[in-house]
C-alpha cells in the first residue's frame, strides 16, 4: 500500500487535468499564439504539477515516513533521508 492510496483518485484527476493543459499549450504553439500567453499557461501547468507533488509528499510523510518512524532504526533513517532528498528536489525545481 502506498501513502497516496486514499488520494489516488484525486491525484489521477489532477494529472489528467494537467495532461489536458499540456495538450492545450501544444495547440497554442501550433496555432502561433502570443509568446506571453503560452508562457502563462506553462507557468500554470508547472504550478499544477507542484501542487500534485506536494500532495504526494504530504501523503508520503503522513503514511510511509510515519510508519517507518514508529518502527525506528535503519528503516526510519532511510525513509527520513528519502523524504529529505525528495524535498530538496522539489525545492530545486
Amino acid at each position: 500500500m502506498h501513502g497516496y492510496d486514499d488520494d489516488k483518485a484525486k491525484v489521477l484527476a489532477r494529472l489528467r487535468r494537467i495532461e489536458g493543459q499540456v495538450r492545450a499549450i501544444e495547440q497554442m504553439v501550433d496555432d502561433d499564439r502570443y509568446c506571453i500567453d503560452v508562457l502563462t499557461q506553462i507557468s500554470a501547468a508547472n504550478s499544477a504539477l507542484k501542487s500534485v507533488a506536494l500532495l504526494l509528499l504530504d501523503d508520503h510523510l503522513n503514511h510511509c515516513v510515519r510508519q517507518a518512524s514508529a518502527e525506528g532504526g535503519a528503516v526510519a533513517d532511510e525513509k527520513l533521508a528519502e523524504a529529505s532528498r525528495a524535498i530538496a528536489r522539489l525545492v530545486r525545481s
